[in-house]
């Protein structure tokens, strides 16, 4: 009794074991394609058709959903999973293939112009004995689309070229696809010369960068893969195919000036993206100069147009972001038939086999950000208005040559009235939008302060959505050229000029206001180093009060200073910060509510006539109303404080009902309502 317990425990922890084993990934894929397919009967899998062409695909989740594959509409189909056929007059797949040696295995999964090769070269009584093989054998499509003159050459010395030809598409042991592992290589039977595996997370497995259709049919004496092509031998690193393909000559003299030569030609699994001659003439002389004479661009150039694994194209059937050497990312995808990188086809032949990664040519030159100059990073952006402007103020030494500065580019967007004329002004207010030195915006911390060419310095302000420097807030990553970068911003920038006194006597709009705080005594404070917020009523706004309180209110100094601080706030706040609400303490003690909708900023729901009046020690907003502190609105004073409990029983009037049923409650409720009525 206790052992077959033990057993039975034992038996139970093995499935759990087996059950709880991780699926590779093709096996993820074909479990979901089965679990789609199970309403049509046992061991029927949904098949992905794209729609014009015979490539078929196991579907996985996402796949289902879009029932696309490299954009192109899809039809589902259902037929049997690997190993299992139907039976007249029953449901679904419920027969299991019987075992078969190799050789007739071929003829049942769709391979039977391999099974004719292998007998014609002679290599039917290796693949039909006894032994453990695995065989990666081309369906009928993949022979008849090889070119006529390689096709004739295989069968017309069958006994040498299609011998040697189909036992590199075989290993000398059995291998399944969960051993098939992303990156390793397996020695094939003809001279030991490898085959590149690749197991891609979207359960896509290539060999040679054929892909794998139906994969896993046992034989007695091994396993069958069905793939889609005929796999030519590989010996070549990608180094080799760069130094003897005469498309690449540019390419090969640039990784012999950037040294590169030696990855290139190292053990591993990379994939070059490699420009073709064409690709380089279609870069301007001048740019094209300046990257190969400099050898820390060049080196950028060229790891940008390395992925750091392996990718062959038939694993590519949606979009996908991949990693440079170079350390940025590339969007691969597909339209159709044709790779795409960034989302333009500009691949011009893809899928050249390397012992240590793949090759595809590209027809355009990919420049990283880290290998141009301010000026090509922003001519080419949203930003290319700002960068005329700096053309037309003859700054663009600063942002073309070897200068190490960061760029304030104000967004196209912010000119859409028009661009103000150029004139000295003007000039000098470009050179104050350009730092001294190349910063990253994520290292920038508040408080912090920045030189400008034009001799100026700018603050930092750091809040909870956004990062300022001044009045202008970044409105977009960081692009970090080969000595600039560039932070775009969503204004022009507005340099401080004179403490927050200063600017307001300034401006005649607030001559009342600077009246008022001269005669309440905080000119000083004013003055002074510090940070904050003026909300600054207008001539207009104190014209719109009652001349009696107006003058009520300038002949009570306590008054009116108590006032006036309640339009201060404690620290900066420029517009680009304001969100929904943000409630700012002021001098007086209360919080004023600011606040911003459809680009209209709002101080205790009053519209902002101006914002970010930017001073040395603050920032002015311009309102057309004088603000009143909550203790000096009519509304919100009274003689006696509001009862608390008096308040929440007058809006909770439906609960009256319920407690006079309630004993428990009526005493409560009849105090409450004499206490209402007197």
């Amino acid at each position: 009794m206790e052992r077959g317990v033990l057993l039975l425990a034992l038996a139970w922890a093995l499935g759990l074991t087996l059950a709880g084993a991780a699926r590779s990934p093709y096996q993820q894929v074909l479990h979901h394609s089965r679990l789609r397919g199970r309403q049509h009967g046992p061991n029927v899998c949904a098949v992905q058709k794209l729609l014009g062409t015979n490539r078929k695909y196991y579907t996985n989740c996402k796949q289902w959903y879009q029932r696309k594959v490299c954009g192109k509409s899809t039809v589902i189909s259902y037929e049997c999973c690997p190993g299992y056929e139907k039976v007249p007059g029953e449901k679904g797949c419920p027969a299991a293939l019987p075992l078969s040696n190799i050789y007739d295995t071929l003829g049942i999964v769709g391979a039977s112009t391999t099974q004719l090769y292998s007998l014609s070269s002679n290599l039917k009584p290796d693949i039909e004995a006894p032994g453990s093989f695995t065989i990666f054998a081309p369906n009928n499509e993949a022979w008849a689309a090889l070119p006529a003159e390689m096709l004739d050459s295989l069968v017309s010395n069958v006994n040498i070229e299609l011998l040697n030809a189909l036992r590199y598409h075989m290993v000398n042991r059995r291998v399944l696809t969960d051993d098939l592992k992303h990156g390793t290589s397996l020695p094939s039977m003809y001279q030991n010369i490898d085959l590149q595996i690749h197991h891609y997370p979207n359960g896509i497995v290539t060999v040679n960068c054929a892909r794998l259709l139906k994969a896993d049919h046992h034989a007695t004496n091994g396993v069958v893969h069905l793939i889609d092509k005929v796999i030519p031998t590989t010996t070549n690193t990608i180094q080799q195919i760069v130094e003897t393909d005469e498309n690449l000559e540019t390419l090969r003299a640039a990784v012999a000036a950037s040294g590169l030569n030696t990855l290139l030609e190292s053990d591993g699994q990379f994939t070059l993206l490699a420009p073709t001659n064409e690709a380089f003439e279609k870069i301007p002389p001048e740019t094209l100069n300046r990257i190969l004479g400099d050898p820390e661009a060049l080196k950028d150039l060229l790891n940008h147009h390395i992925l750091k694994s392996a990718m062959c194209a038939e694993a590519i059937i949606a979009g996908l972001s991949m990693e440079t050497l170079e350390g940025t990312m590339l969007e691969v995808g597909c339209i159709g038939d044709e790779l795409t990188l960034n989302g333009r086809p500009i691949i011009a032949e893809k899928d050249i086999l390397a012992t240590n990664g793949v090759v595809h040519f590209v027809n355009e030159l990919l420049i990283p950000d880290s290998a141009k100059t301010l000026f090509e990073l922003g001519k080419e952006s949203d930003v290319s208005t700002s960068i005329d402007l700096f053309r037309q103020a003859d700054l663009s030494s600063h942002l073309t040559g070897n200068e190490r500065v960061t760029l304030l580019a104000p967004i196209n967007t912010v000119f859409k009235d028009g661009t103000p004329p150029m004139n000295q002004n003007t000039k000098s207010l470009l050179l104050d939008h350009i730092l001294e030195e190349q910063l990253s915006s994520k290292y920038l911390y508040h408080g912090q302060t920045l030189k400008t060419l034009g001799g100026k310095e700018l603050r930092v302000f750091v809040y909870r959505n956004n990062l300022c420097i001044e009045n202008v807030c970044i409105a977009a990553h960081d692009r970090r050229g080969r000595f600039g970068t560039l932070f775009t911003v969503d204004k022009m920038l507005t340099p401080p000029v004179g403490t927050l006194m200063d600017v307001l006597k300034a401006d005649q709009r607030f001559s009342t206001l600077v009246a008022a705080i001269q005669s309440a005594g905080l000119m000083e404070t004013l003055n002074r180093p510090g940070a904050f917020t003026v909300f600054a009523p207008t001539n207009e706004a104190f014209r719109a009060m009652p001349q009696g309180e107006l003058n009520k209110l300038m002949g009570n100094a306590k008054e009116l200073a108590t006032i006036l601080k309640y339009h201060i706030g404690d620290e900066i706040l420029v517009s680009g910060a304001v969100g929904a609400l943000v409630r700012l303490k002021s001098l007086q003690g209360d919080k004023i509510e600011v606040s911003s909708k459809n680009n209209v900023v709002n101080v205790n729901k009053e519209p902002v006539a101006e914002t970010d009046i930017m001073a040395t020690n603050g920032v002015i907003y311009a309102v057309n109303a004088v603000l009143q502190p909550p203790a000096f609105r009519p509304q919100e004073r009274g003689d006696e404080p509001a009862d608390p409990a008096l308040e929440i029983f007058k809006q909770a009037s439906a609960l009256s009902k319920v407690s006079q049923r309630s004993a428990r409650l009526a005493p409560v409720y009849s105090k409450l309502l004499a206490r209402m009525k007197q």
